[in-house]
């Protein structure tokens, strides 16, 4: 059986509704841009949404368990698939994964482990005929959210489907000095919804892999070579395609594990796929200059301000000898 052949190795699980196919499709010879192998738009559910969990180090294994069980949960999601990009971890393992992500999860939805065609970080983002929904989330393997702040994301994202939707938010700007863009984080605006958490059309992950003919796969290129900035791409294809800036939404709760300021240094920082230099701003920002000259154009957009699920009282009351948001307490 050549590579390019499919094998599946299905568990049946005794009493229990779910199926668990770990998928060893080596998707480069698939012809993921044929669209005759894709499903038509028309036919995609608006009811729900996949979950893309861009997974790599064996170290994440237990955060993994607790994130698919949350998404798996959400009456709004489809599916999660664990794009597995490290070429080096036995299949042995991936199988295992995928059978204890899906016996534990307390969900309906299923879960599954495909090992990527290559580690490239472009290949999160190529078009997949088993994908049934008209949204897909693309995620970190270490971000975790409260359920009822992804359905808020969710519903925030039918309202506005051409945009991108997501949790965390940058800014480019241009330094007038040197004639080059900056990636940076401004109080009042953004322009660039990032990977750890983004909600978007599925027709992006085609617009993005099969479009914009050699200047892409110029830009795509540059990915491969600085191993970084597949967010900032996919914001730069959205905005060009919408003329519109995405949008940041607040959630009640949510956990980045891989965040460098958590207790107990920044190990869990270097285990992803992409390059964590001490010099990332720089490089992010050659990324957009790069992409700005590939492409002959700069769509991104800035927006400006969060879409937040609720107002709250403002006020602060005294309970307790501590100061607390008056609608915490109970008055008689």
């Amino acid at each position: 059986m050549t590579t390019s052949q499919l094998i599946f190795i299905i568990l049946t699980v005794a009493s229990s509704h779910f199926f668990i196919a770990f998928s060893l499709r080596q998707l480069s010879g698939d012809h993921h841009c044929d669209r005759s192998n894709l499903p038509a738009q028309k036919a995609l559910r608006t009811d729900q949404f996949t979950v893309l969990i861009n997974g790599y180090s064996e170290t994440r294994i237990p955060i993994l368990h607790t994130i698919t069980g949350i998404y798996s949960s959400s009456a709004s999601v489809a599916a999660v698939v664990v794009l597995w990009g490290n070429p080096k971890t036995p299949t042995k393992t991936l199988v295992d994964l995928s059978h204890n992500l899906s016996i534990s999860s307390p969900g309906d939805a299923p879960i599954s482990v495909i090992r990527q065609p290559s580690s490239s970080l472009n290949s999160r983002f190529l078009p997949r005929r088993w994908i049934s929904t008209r949204a897909v989330l693309i995620c970190d393997d270490d971000i975790e959210i409260d359920r009822k702040s992804n359905e808020f994301a969710f519903n925030i994202w039918r309202n506005n489907p051409e945009q991108l939707v997501g949790l965390f938010a940058r800014s480019h700007e241009l330094d007038l000095t040197s004639r080059t863009w900056i990636y940076t984080v401004h109080p009042d605006r953004y322009s660039i919804i990032l990977t750890k958490y983004m909600l978007m059309k599925t027709e992006y992950l085609y617009l993005y892999s099969c479009g914009g003919g050699e200047s892409m796969a110029k830009a795509r290129l540059i990915i491969d070579e600085m191993r970084n900035c597949e967010d900032i791409l996919m914001n730069f294809v959205a905005a060009n395609t919408t003329g519109l800036g995405p949008v940041l939404i607040g959630a009640k709760r949510v956990r980045d594990w891989g965040d460098a300021r958590n207790d107990g240094g920044n190990g869990s920082t270097a285990v992803g796929l992409s390059s964590r230099k001490k010099d990332h701003r720089k490089r992010r920002g050659d990324c957009i200059t790069k992409f700005h000259r590939v492409l002959g154009k700069m769509p991104l957009r800035y927006s400006y301000g969060k879409m937040v699920d609720s107002i709250g009282e403002q006020g602060l009351c005294e309970k307790g000898g501590k100061l607390v948001f008056c609608d915490q307490q109970n008055f008689k």
